[in-house]
């Protein structure tokens, strides 16, 4: 298959500065992300797996260095089309789900499709497509509250899938889940990246996880120290 280049890191570097402190969390990071991808990003806590994630996800900016998605130049991109490109081609994943309490699930998957200017049926129907998707329609009409830990997780991925992007990020997805919940979400992530040939980047300390995925990066003290790839297991 001719895979086709999503991201380039090139050379990253991140600093914060707080007065005269300045702060190293990046360290001349550089790799390449393709179509249809499955990359684990693994380290210890503080290593900056998840400032290397926001700074994929363009939510922040590398002090040097350049990150390319498609070709183009994320540091050249206005405000609004980083918001379109968060918007249209990436889905986000979060160890919390940051779902609306007052919203139902199929209006909380619907979100980013109205924010995207579908009508309100359209954003609906495809909201129900997904949620459908990951086995959740008799629960479409259920407030977060009314759903368990593991539900949760799958609507707030299903609201990451919902306009089908090419690449999802996902920072520790399975973090707040049992060994089962665990399971299941791997499996369905693998699921849809075998279906749909969407890219996932998964920020995780679960080893286990990292194993089943297509490629590993380590990040230790803000340097990638190693990238691996193999296939993982079929679940």
């Amino acid at each position: 298959m001719n895979k086709q280049i999503l991201l380039q890191c090139e050379n990253v570097c991140k600093s914060y500065h707080e007065g005269d402190i300045k702060t190293d969390i990046l360290h001349d990071i550089s790799f390449t992300i393709y179509s249809n991808d499955m990359i684990a990003v693994v380290g210890s806590s503080g290593s900056g797996k998840s400032t290397l994630l926001h700074l994929l996800g363009s939510l922040d900016t590398p002090t040097t260095g350049d990150i390319r998605f498609k070709g183009r130049l994320l540091k050249r991109m206005s405000s609004a089309e980083k918001s379109k490109l968060r918007n249209q081609d990436l889905g986000f994943i979060y160890q919390f789900h940051h779902l609306l309490p007052d919203f139902s699930a199929l209006e909380n998957v619907a979100m980013p499709l109205l924010i995207a200017n579908y009508s309100i049926t359209r954003a609906k129907a495809r909201a129900l497509e997904v949620v459908t998707l990951l086995g959740l329609s008799d629960r479409a009409g259920y407030r977060p509250s009314q759903l368990s830990g593991g539900e949760r997780q799958r609507v707030a991925i299903a609201r990451a899938l919902v306009n089908n992007p090419c690449l999802v990020l996902a920072d520790e997805p399975t973090g707040n889940l049992d060994e089962q919940n665990t399971n299941s979400i791997l499996k369905l992530i693998l699921q849809i990246n075998k279906k749909y040939g969407t890219t996932f980047v998964v920020v995780t300390h679960d080893l286990y996880l990292a194993n089943q995925l297509q490629k590993k990066i380590e990040i230790k003290d803000g340097r990638l120290i190693d990238q691996n790839m193999f296939v993982g297991y079929d679940l």
